[in-house]
């Protein structure tokens, strides 16, 4: 153990399964520990950094703003924050836009959008339909908004005004419809409860059922969004559009932000209902403005969808070759792999051994969420480490 990792169990609240690895420099889709050993990224700060480590279009845009103004209070306008929000609004279905510090915030404010939205047009509706196996985020609300138990069952009593309701069920979401209902919260594909991808039909058929029953339909596309499945929004691929919507992760390259963004009829906050003091400042939203630019110049996006159905093609060829591979499922640089019995960590640990970062999803699956910027030779690489790895297992 290194003098950094005794000194995080020192000062450090217990509340993260580290790996036993201290990383100091990263470059595009690499990083570096204390010692100097290079690691191939397929965590990617758990799909954060969009644009890999330290692209220089983000560097440069940092480097500008921390000369400029790197805070100032919502008090006053700022000209990054207005940038990024009309290059959000252009290029998706929404009309309005709140800048946070987190997708857990961004979640957070969304459903109080939806209950104010309630409130005034629902007569007083407040409860948001989720579902099972969804992920939302940590702060006290989103944890009942999660539809899982493990991180439900330590803060009980939770927050009242959730469902948490069986997912890809339209029938569910039906069933739990009632007077009280303010909106249904939806992942598109749920990352964190699994790498899950509902039927084609099903997101269909819930846009229609809150269209048919007038309440709005959040989409979280923290995980999701900017390019990460293959198009700009996930929900450009389906033929729907959300009321309201949430962002983070890769929305900065890892300088902290969120966002909300709503249609017109959605957006109904007024001043002093909703704020930020960190939110939307200078600093992040140039981050912010320089990552967006860049996935739509460079059509990133595209490049994630292509170099995804490549790695998902190699991790298809694996599931061939080894039989205790049960599953493959994603989409663009969102991947799980899948087993047949609880390895996940072993073989994430073996993979750290030979230079690759991987994510232990479940006991029995990993997840890939690579820089949206790497190619097929990184991809390559991956593959044979874990090639490498899962032929130690059989033997």
């Amino acid at each position: 153990m290194s003098k950094w990792q005794e000194l995080e169990h020192q000062y450090f609240m217990n509340t993260f399964e580290r790996l036993p690895v201290t990383l100091v420099r990263g470059q595009g889709a690499r990083v570096w520990d204390e010692d100097g050993r290079e690691y191939l990224d397929f965590v990617g700060g758990w799909a954060v950094n969009t644009l890999g480590h330290c692209h220089p279009v983000v560097v440069e845009a940092v480097a500008e703003q921390v000369h400029t103004l790197i805070q100032a209070s919502n008090q006053f306008y700022t000209v990054p924050q207005i940038r990024l929000a009309e290059l959000l609004v252009q290029n998706s279905c929404l009309d309005k836009v709140f800048f946070c510090n987190s997708g857990a915030e961004a979640n957070d404010g969304a459903v109080k959008l939806a209950r104010r939205y309630g409130k005034l047009n629902l007569d007083g509706a407040y409860e948001i339909i989720t579902t099972m196996g969804s992920f939302h985020g940590r702060t006290l609300a989103m944890v009942a908004a999660t539809g899982q138990s493990k991180f439900q069952q330590p803060y009980i009593p939770l927050p009242n005004g959730f469902v948490n309701v069986e997912y890809n069920n339209i029938e569910a979401i039906k069933a739990a419809t009632t007077s009280r209902t303010c909106a249904v919260m939806l992942e598109l594909v749920q990352g964190e409860g699994g790498v899950n991808l509902p039927d084609d039909s099903y997101l269909t058929t819930v846009r229609e059922w809150c269209d048919r029953m007038g309440i709005p339909l959040i989409l979280d596309e923290i995980q999701t969004g900017l390019g990460r499945t293959g198009t700009l929004f996930a929900y450009q691929q389906l033929g729907i559009e959300p009321d309201i919507m949430t962002l983070a992760k890769g929305l900065a390259s890892g300088v902290p932000l969120g966002a909300i963004l709503a249609k017109d009829k959605a957006s109904v906050f007024t001043p002093g209902e909703h704020g930020s003091t960190f939110g939307g400042n200078p600093l992040a939203c140039a981050a912010g403005y320089a990552t967006l630019k860049y996935i739509l110049d460079q059509n990133i996006a595209s490049n994630a969808k292509r170099v995804g159905q490549y790695l998902t093609n190699g991790l298809e060829s694996l599931r061939q070759k080894f039989q205790f591979i049960t599953d493959v499922r994603g989409r663009g640089l969102l991947v799980a792999l899948e087993f047949s019995s609880d390895i996940a960590q072993s073989v994430l640990m073996a993979c750290l051994d030979r230079g690759l970062l991987v994510n232990r999803l479940k006991p029995n699956a990993l997840r890939f969420m690579p820089p949206l910027i790497i190619g097929n030779g990184e991809v390559d690489e991956a593959l044979d480490i874990l090639n490498a790895v899962l032929s130690s297992i059989t033997n």
